[in-house]
């Protein structure tokens, strides 16, 4: 089986699409991943990026011979759905029609970015309502996200979580860095309302411990300068965009690991966000905000300390912002304060192991071989 694999972004570091890609091709369908770098996408961001892009798109697939066109996330289900309809109607393909496969890794119109945008918001929500009924399987990453659009569109989604391997990743000893401070650990992007500017400010409180930020993003230069405006400027280090290989190196060296999303909007307020799955693999303990998704792990396996989310939309603005830093670095505090033990993440590891939800991605795969 052939399968074409599109997403927006440039591949290097979607953990989700190169994990989903390794497998299918470990069962034996031939894979091919698209992404922006591949189709030459010039413009940078917005409606211009979005057109190319599905435009460009577009083209490939119809000239690409294949059995699935496998759209992941709405910024693609456009050119996917039409290619695959034209495919279907142009019969060119004699191993039967070309199948059409939706992963939701979010709930793209509900994203913070297009909050107050309710012109362009309500342009994704057609998109969705249009073609997701025309998928032949979908998936997303966690239950909260299959019930919304279940509810929305009368669609049934599998949940493949976005979780590595089961093997532990601890290291050894305290986790210490040699001048005797605590690493806080932000891994991620570096967008509006993950609450990396909570981080900076919350160094106030915690004068024994140092933040690592791994990821690139919007507002990396922003916070970068946000930084340098604090005292405590020298203890927080930002490293950028890393590999998946180079972070997995560092993610076990953390002393907490710090998952803070803003309650702004669905996207954010269901998500399940990767690194939740790579602290408890790598036995780091994570202080998270208190949404449905991720705080269900935490206090279900007792894997950290949950916070009050602030959720309003002018989190920047004083009192809140303080409010919120102050609230992190007290949960990181009674973090620090524990003694963590390898058997406290055992349970939560088993649970969130990629061997149990590569089952259900390749059910999908034996799925669309039936209907043909």
């Amino acid at each position: 089986m052939k399968i074409v694999m599109a997403v927006t972004n440039d591949l290097l570091t979607d953990r989700r699409v190169m994990r989903h890609a390794q497998t299918l091709r470990e069962a034996g369908c031939e894979v091919e991943c698209v992404g922006k770098k591949e189709l030459g996408v010039k413009a940078r961001r917005g409606w211009k990026f979005y057109a190319e892009y599905n435009v460009r798109l577009l083209l490939r697939l119809l000239r690409t011979k294949t059995d699935v066109v496998w759209a992941n996330d709405t910024d693609t289900l456009a050119a996917c759905c039409v290619a695959v309809r034209v495919k279907r109607m142009c019969r060119r393909d004699a191993g039967g029609p070309v199948r059409l496969v939706m992963d939701a890794h979010e709930l793209f119109p509900e994203v913070p970015e297009l909050i107050g945008r309710g012109r362009v918001k309500r342009v994704w929500e057609w998109i969705e309502r249009r073609m997701m009924p025309k998928c032949d399987a979908m998936l997303t990453v966690c239950q909260s996200i299959a019930d919304y659009y279940r509810e929305r569109y009368g669609v049934e989604m599998t949940v493949v979580r976005n979780v590595p391997s089961g093997e532990p990743r601890v290291e050894n000893g305290e986790r210490r860095t040699e001048n005797k401070m605590h690493t806080l650990l932000y891994q991620g992007a570096v967008n509006k309302s993950r609450g990396v500017d909570w981080a900076i400010d919350a160094l106030e409180w915690l004068e024994d411990c140092r933040l690592v930020v791994a990821g690139g993003g919007d507002l990396l230069e922003e916070m970068k300068a946000y930084a340098k405006e604090k005292p405590w400027a020298e203890r927080i280090t930002f490293l950028g965009r890393l590999m998946p290989e180079e972070l997995e190196k560092i993610t076990p060296k953390a002393s907490v690991g710090l998952v803070m999303l803003e309650d702004m909007g669905l996207s954010y307020h269901y998500a399940l966000p990767n690194r939740i799955g790579d602290f408890v693999a790598a036995g780091v303990p994570m202080v998270v905000s208190d949404l449905p998704e991720m705080a269900r792990v935490v206090r279900e396996f007792g894997v950290g300390e949950v916070i009050e989310s602030a959720g309003v939309k002018e989190c920047r603005s004083g009192g809140v912002q303080k409010s919120a830093a102050r609230a992190l670095a007290e949960a990181v505090k009674k973090v620090l304060a524990r003694e963590w033990k390898e058997e406290v993440f055992a349970a939560a590891r088993k649970d969130m192991d990629w061997a149990r939800e590569r089952v259900k991605l390749l059910s999908i795969i034996d799925m669309l071989k039936q209907k043909n």
